[in-house]
């Protein structure tokens, strides 16, 4: 049986061991995509942007504060009720310390953020909804991080998540993505298993290409300090819309 996206209750996905497998410290492999991400960004006016979109946050902080040089309001769109609670409270308390290495590689590497970690969270509206139902062309940039390919296992409902992520910018609008390379059904925390679906360099082109223009596919080698879910690696995009 394949799992889909409506098959899996992700009010119940796992946030404390998920943090605490992948952004208690900043691994080589995210430091990869924030050096990729950031190159991105650097080529995009500071506050250039109305509003930005991160297509399914998920816990993870680190593409908030990259977007937050070039974006006067992020929208961090999540379905999930732990996620989006963890979200809440980063933004209105005080974020966890762990997040400040993450900051300030993103600080080092674009100077145009803002000074400090609650600074760059200050830009950030967390919104609890489902990402496959937002309007089309409502942001100048969306940003995606290890959520298509996280979402099903169906290859199909893949493209589907893909093609709802460029419908929601404008056009000519801009994209950054990254993607678990190889990425099959996994575990995190001790017990809960969660659907995985194998891309690769390949698919996300064909996937993107008739969608896009400008577009750049690349990737990076497994990281070894990160937990084995069974991926071979990252594969990250940037690009416009058409």
């Amino acid at each position: 049986m394949i799992t889909h996206n409506d098959d899996v209750d992700w009010d119940r996905w796992p946030v404390a061991d998920h943090l605490a497998e992948n952004y208690r410290d900043l691994h080589p492999a995210d430091a990869a995509v924030i050096a990729h991400h950031s190159a991105f960004y650097r080529r995009l006016a500071p506050r250039s942007l109305g509003c930005s979109v991160e297509f399914g946050a998920g816990p993870n902080l680190y593409p908030l504060i990259l977007a937050s040089a070039a974006s006067r309001r992020i929208d961090a769109v999540e379905a999930g009720a732990g996620n989006v609670a963890y979200l809440e409270r980063q933004i209105l308390d005080e974020p966890d310390a762990s997040w400040l290495p993450f900051h300030a590689l993103c600080r080092r590497l674009n100077p145009g953020l803002p000074a400090t970690l609650a600074g760059a969270l200050a830009q950030v509206n967390v919104v609890h909804a489902d990402v496959r139902e937002l309007p089309p062309g409502g942001y100048d940039l969306a940003s995606m991080h290890f959520v298509a390919e996280g979402a099903t296992e169906d290859h199909a409902e893949f493209a589907d998540f893909c093609r709802a992520f460029v419908r929601c910018v404008v056009p000519g609008g801009f994209l950054v993505a990254a993607f678990m390379e190889n990425m099959p059904t996994y575990r995190v925390g001790p017990a809960s298993r969660w659907p995985g679906c194998p891309v690769d360099p390949d698919i996300v082109r064909e996937v993107f290409t008739p969608l896009t223009r400008e577009l750049s596919v690349t990737r990076i080698d497994a990281d070894p300090t990160l937990p084995d879910y069974g991926d071979t690696g990252m594969v990250l995009l940037e690009g416009r819309t058409r």
